[in-house]
């Protein structure tokens, strides 16, 4: 059975697609909570909370690794035997229910002020997170430590919003 191979082509669109698809939904999803951003800032924030330019740039670091690993467990499926391909599947798309509710998580946080409601989208995306580093510990080592940092940062995160939930 012969592989198909793919361009060097097709390996740059699918890895700037990859990359551009959590970017660019953060980038929309960043101007419909703008405006909540000034209230945000009024509220008693708890220790360790960080400035609040902090948000962007780690957002969008993060969102650069989610891209980098989605289109390496896509190549480790794509290159690998059935049951990688199956796992990779799997995996991507768990990664697209996460990135959903990970894109819900902030309009929810930030213009309903419902932080309990956000914090239980959280916990979904934290938990399909586990799972996805589970499935693909053995499929790309290298997606499983681009997406490690995301998860400290959404452990964190329910930090943040538990902690802001119960002074707020």
């Amino acid at each position: 059975m012969t592989k198909t191979k793919l361009s060097t082509f097709g390996k740059i669109w699918r890895i700037v697609l990859c990359i551009v698809a959590p970017l660019g939904g953060g980038f929309l999803i960043s101007l419909l909570t703008m405006s909540a951003m000034d209230k945000f800032g009024a509220l008693k924030q708890p220790p360790l909370a960080p400035p609040a330019w902090l948000f962007p740039v780690a957002w969008s670091i993060l969102y650069v690794l989610m891209g980098i690993a989605s289109y390496l467990i896509w190549y480790a499926g794509f290159k690998g035997k059935k049951s990688d391909k199956s796992t990779a599947k799997c995996a991507l798309i768990l990664y697209g229910v996460q990135l959903v509710c990970n894109f819900a998580w902030t309009p929810v946080f930030f213009n309903m002020e419902q932080y309990w409601i956000a914090l239980a989208i959280l916990a979904i995306m934290w938990i399909l997170e586990i799972i996805i580093l589970a499935k693909i510990c053995r499929l790309s080592k290298p997606a499983f430590w681009c997406l490690m940092p995301y998860l400290l940062w959404t452990t964190f995160a329910a930090y943040l919003n538990i902690s802001i939930a119960i002074l707020n």
